[in-house]
């Protein structure tokens, strides 16, 4: 979780969103991302889709089974849907997001029985450094 920390300090010094995400396969970081969508200009560029890409790429696969995402912040529906679609095993994340939350706060997503696979999840690791990045940019932004 630290290192998807750095990637959401990295978001923010670039004027993005503070949200990290970094997917690890046997130990190792297969894929990093961070919220790029003003940078990227794209409605995408969610840290876990950027992390599920380029770990698909590095692994030459796009079943990333036998994976675990780290991630800061709930992932919205369309990154759960990803994760999902991706096959990851496991979701780690920070805090919850009470606006988008598709894994416990809206919806249940990645848990859902009518899908065809299911993604164990960890929540609350870190929230307070997650949710304080946050709650810092959105400070500033309103200045």
């Amino acid at each position: 979780m630290a290192e998807a920390l750095a990637e959401a300090r990295r978001a923010a010094a670039e004027g993005e969103v503070p949200i990290g995400a970094v997917l690890v396969v046997e130990g190792q970081i297969a894929g990093r991302g961070r919220n790029a969508r003003e940078r990227l200009r794209d409605p995408t560029g969610h840290a876990e889709i950027l992390a599920l890409q380029e770990a698909a790429r590095t692994l030459g696969r796009w079943r990333l089974t036998g994976s675990t995402m780290y991630a800061t912040l709930e992932p919205c529906p369309m990154c759960a849907g990803a994760l999902v679609n991706a096959r990851v095993d496991r979701l780690v994340y920070g805090v919850a997001d009470p606006k988008a939350g598709a894994v416990d706060t809206l919806f249940d997503i990645v848990r859902d029985a009518r899908l065809n696979h299911r993604v164990a999840v960890t929540s609350g690791v870190l929230a307070e450094e997650c949710g304080a990045m946050l709650r810092e940019f959105f400070r500033e932004r309103r200045k």
